[in-house]
């Protein structure tokens, strides 16, 4: 007998020496996880635990890829926008203003980006995230900003 529950995707930091000094040890840190019951948003490994952050399906209205200019590569970020209400996140950048992440990202909402996570020392499958997402919470779209 097979079992017909989907897989989730999950997706693991990759493991630094860094991880070992901020008390994180060197167990695999979950970078970002969509499953049956919403979307994990992984700390940084730094300060994962207090960074870390769960959505919900029930506030999350779609899921959104998009990338922040740098110097050099531009950076690809997942994150979720969500209902209107829903309360605020943890994160690496939850101290940030809306003057300051329209400053960043003009073509990102100040909430999405709060609500997102950059794909650094992890790998993202668009392919596999979509997957999950369809077999999840099929009425949650998954979009692809440039």
């Amino acid at each position: 007998m097979t079992d017909a529950r989907p897989a989730p995707y999950e997706a693991y930091f990759t493991r630094t020496p860094l991880q070992l000094f901020s008390g994180a040890g060197w167990k695999r840190l979950v970078a970002f996880r969509v499953d049956g019951a919403g979307v994990l948003l992984g700390g940084a490994p730094a300060r994962y635990e207090a960074q870390t952050a769960f959505v919900p399906w029930e506030d999350i209205t779609s899921v959104v890829l998009w990338q922040l200019a740098t110097a050099g590569t531009p950076m690809t970020h997942v994150g979720v926008e969500r209902r209107a209400g829903a309360p605020p996140l943890p994160g690496q950048n939850s101290h940030l203003g809306p003057e300051r992440t329209a400053a960043l990202a003009a073509h990102v909402e100040h909430e999405l980006f709060l609500a997102s996570r950059p794909v650094n020392l992890w790998r993202l499958d668009p392919r596999r995230l979509q997957d999950a997402v369809d077999a999840f919470a099929p009425h949650v779209p998954v979009y692809v900003r440039e």
